[in-house]
């Protein structure tokens, strides 16, 4: 289970960490998977951990050493700057190895859009690295302390994703899993959506993007597409109904990152309460015209 390894190694840190009085986050992941496989599978323990040029598109690798020692490697694409992006990469590949390296003795290659899918329903050994990486970095209890009594928004995320060292697309994801507001996290590049996400409250509503095979536009009406400045995206707008999925009003908060292919990402938070079947109804009804006051407005003319 990856929440078990990922609890297991979290009792190991808490200890290691209070001992010797060091600061409980961010957490060092290439020492921790040296450290602790060296010692839990010192057959095959991890004896590489860094970057190298992978092809475009592929974000990390677990891979076993080619000279049939036994050893192991876990890697990310160096060509990656984002830091917090790399720190998740090697967390995914730990999981990897924890995991999986017995039905994938030739190791295993994930891309980015591998990062973003923590469905393991989907795809499941993908889903499941990626739960061990979100517990390992980003413990429950920590993460909840961290949001507790506290509007979430784009500076929260950010502040969550400075503590923990991850992305803020992973820091919104985490928070998505466990959320009970009705959210969503929508990815795009290049004016279209990459990949979205709807939290599980949401997705009862009815409301999420479909499978990636569809290519769809960002919203003209949204942030995203709109391309704002920086400060008005990080505060967020109210949408009306009709702007994004769904037949409400919605809070678009977004981040620009121009370096990264036109990418946004663009948090959606949607009114606590879904609307009955009765007032979906009525807000689909074609409004009725009053008969007095058509008979009113005709007299005026």
């Amino acid at each position: 289970m990856p929440q078990g390894w990922a609890i297991r190694l979290t009792q190991i840190l808490s200890l290691h960490q209070a001992a010797h009085g060091l600061p409980r986050f961010p957490i060092d992941v290439a020492a921790l998977a040296q450290d602790f496989s060296r010692q839990v599978f010192p057959d095959a323990p991890i004896t590489m951990v860094g970057g190298l040029e992978l092809s475009k598109g592929v974000e990390g690798m677990l891979m076993p050493n080619p000279n049939g020692s036994g050893e192991w490697g876990i890697i990310y694409n160096e060509t990656v700057r984002s830091p917090g992006r790399r720190n998740f990469t090697l967390a995914h590949e730990l999981g990897h190895y924890l995991l999986h390296r017995f039905a994938h003795p030739g190791g295993l290659e994930c891309t980015n859009r591998n990062m973003a899918d923590w469905d393991e329903g989907r795809n499941r050994i993908e889903g499941e690295a990626n739960t061990f990486a979100s517990y390992l970095l980003m413990p429950l209890d920590d993460f909840r302390a961290q949001i507790k009594d506290r509007a979430i928004d784009i500076d929260v995320m950010t502040e969550l994703a400075d503590r923990y060292a991850v992305s803020l697309t992973v820091a919104i994801l985490k928070w998505m899993t466990i959320t009970d507001k009705r959210a969503m996290i929508v990815v795009g590049k290049e004016g279209f959506i990459d990949w979205a996400w709807s939290s599980g409250p949401l997705i009862k509503s009815g409301i999420y993007y479909a499978a990636r095979q569809t290519v769809i536009e960002l919203p003209p009406g949204s942030l995203a597409a709109r391309g704002v400045d920086m400060d008005t995206g990080r505060h967020g707008v109210l949408h009306p109904a009709g702007v994004w999925l769904g037949s409400e009003p919605i809070r678009e908060m977004t981040v620009f990152s121009p370096s990264n292919d036109q990418m946004t990402i663009s948090l959606l938070l949607y009114p606590d309460r879904a609307p009955s079947r009765w007032e979906m109804a009525e807000l689909e009804e074609e409004p009725t015209i009053d008969t007095f006051d058509k008979f009113m407005d005709g007299r005026a003319g």
